[in-house]
């Protein structure tokens, strides 16, 4: 599948700065949106690689990171726990009351947080929040009120371009990426010219 990298270069920098929280939908956007269940209702999702990996280093930079999802399910609970994200309310309907909960219990202002949600649903709390981010194939209302769009879709890299930009937004390239794999942000889509 090819991409457009328009939003490496589209990467709104002077929002991006500062970010003290990514708030993460689930169906759509840490997967590609389809829910597997078998006989027993047992529910099983697939997740990306790379994707979990830019949450773990986006970590590494104090930039909280929380899950917010309007279902239920034991394995976004594992999911979470497998990449250390300590904020996580499920079964919520209302995002932006989920969202308030989640002002509540982390401390941080939905103004010091970026959203990325794939869906409607996810538009009240977006707009709350001071960067609002969607995966290439979100919901086109979704993509039409985002300050940013990835060029990936949703469980398939659209969170690893967010969180890389946000790394760089934030000063953390050098420390998290450089040192750790001698890659320059250039070699990676970003431009030459950041911030």
């Amino acid at each position: 599948m090819s991409h457009s990298n328009q939003g490496f270069q589209t990467f709104p920098w002077e929002k991006a700065n500062g970010i003290r929280m990514l708030v993460l939908d689930v169906d759509g956007v840490l997967t590609a949106g389809g829910i597997t269940m078998n006989d027993q209702k047992e529910e099983s999702k697939t997740f990306n690689v790379r994707d979990g990996h830019g949450i773990k280093m986006v970590q590494r930079i104090g930039i909280e990171v929380a899950i917010l999802t309007g279902r239920n399910s034991q394995v976004v609970t594992h999911r979470a726990n497998d990449l250390g994200i300590r904020f996580v309310i499920q079964g919520s309907l209302r995002k932006k009351d989920g969202l308030a909960e989640l002002v509540k219990i982390s401390g941080i202002q939905a103004s010091e947080c970026a959203y990325m949600g794939d869906d409607v649903i996810d538009m009240p709390a977006m707009r709350e929040c001071r960067l609002q981010t969607a995966p290439a194939d979100a919901y086109l209302g979704v993509r039409n009120h985002a300050h940013w769009i990835a060029d990936f879709p949703g469980g398939g890299g659209a969170v690893r371009q967010l969180c890389e930009g946000l790394i760089l937004a934030n000063g953390g390239w050098p420390t998290i990426i450089r040192d750790a794999y001698g890659l320059e942000p250039h070699e990676c889509g970003w431009p030459l010219l950041n911030p």
